[in-house]
């Protein structure tokens, strides 16, 4: 019988018990460094999840360079890279990802066959050949293992169930959910929502999940603009967020995927009414590490020491 207990947080020895996401990456379209960008970041889409003794990396934005420098003290690494789609970018990072020159260290990556047949590896590779890039994808050092997967068809990694559904968006795209020992994270990004219904893939990659990261590049006043609507370019809105999150019985909401326009102030006023909307939501910013629980395989009691909680920090919602 399993029963459900707080613990004390999990010492570092017992990583291989924790299921955290992490988030490098958390901009839309093109990266936007600058002043005005400071606390939430200006980086496009990579997100990495530690799964058990698993590394997890979700699409190679300009984030995964970041990420990439932070492993560089555990060489060698092992990973699994699940592309979403090819969009520059959430692959523009890719030949910039120190640890893959590194020989010794071992990565699969994963994504679909794209609508004119081409691989994830053709496609990694074509945008590192001349005149775009001065050094081609085989003088990476690291061992690249390229698996061509379908949408709909779940990939297992160990004891890691990773189920995928396709996306609505333009040359299509793939959204994940990640489940292990009862916990879950859902990464939905580059969809764009149906106008008079919820889209059944999304929500049923997003069913109970603990967390779910959702595409929420515009508000509905942008989607809808009639000086310069955004219907059908490929993206959501944070009220269909909160729609998502409120009929798949989601824990905690994040709002991802942000636009490159969308300044510090304007995110901190989004999340203030995102927040209203669906108390159990945040906004992704760079660094934000989020626990999700788990069944302990050694004690099979759900680990709550990841407990989302709001903090007050310089006027702002924060973890």
């Amino acid at each position: 019988m399993i029963t459900r207990s707080v613990q004390q947080p999990t010492p570092m020895s017992r990583i291989e018990n924790q299921f955290t996401v992490q988030f490098w990456g958390v901009r839309g379209s093109i990266p936007c460094p600058g002043s005005s960008t400071v606390r939430y970041g200006g980086n496009t889409p990579c997100v990495a999840m530690q799964v058990g003794g698993k590394r997890l990396i979700f699409d190679c934005g300009t984030g995964v360079h970041v990420l990439g420098q932070s492993l560089l003290s555990q060489m060698p690494v092992e990973g699994h890279i699940f592309f979403t789609h090819s969009h520059w970018d959430h692959m523009q990072g890719f030949p910039f990802f120190s640890p893959a020159f590194i020989k010794g260290n071992q990565f699969n990556i994963y994504g679909a066959i794209a609508p004119d047949g081409s691989t994830i590896e053709q496609r990694l590779n074509d945008q590192m050949l001349h005149p775009n890039f001065p050094v081609p994808l085989q003088i990476m050092q690291a061992n690249l293992n390229f698996h061509n997967i379908k949408a709909g068809q779940p990939i297992q990694i160990d004891d890691i169930m990773i189920e995928t559904r396709h996306l609505n968006h333009p040359g299509e795209a793939v959204g994940y959910r990640v489940n292990w020992h009862g916990g879950s994270a859902v990464y939905i990004t580059d969809t764009e929502h149906l106008p008079e219904k919820l889209d059944q893939n999304v929500l049923w990659l997003a069913r109970n999940a603990d967390i779910l990261i959702y595409d929420s590049t515009y508000t509905d006043d942008e989607y809808h603009s009639p000086k310069l609507p955004k219907i059908g370019w490929g993206h959501s809105t944070w009220q269909e967020a909160v729609k998502v999150a409120q009929a798949a019985n989601v824990k905690t909401l994040v709002i991802y995927h942000h636009d490159p326009g969308h300044n510090d102030d304007f995110l901190d006023n989004v999340g203030k009414q995102v927040f209203e909307k669906f108390p159990g939501a945040i906004m992704a910013r760079e660094g934000l590490i989020l626990q999700v629980p788990v069944l302990d395989p050694l004690s099979e009691s759900i680990d709550l020491s990841g407990k989302l909680t709001w903090c007050e920090k310089n006027g702002r919602r924060e973890f």
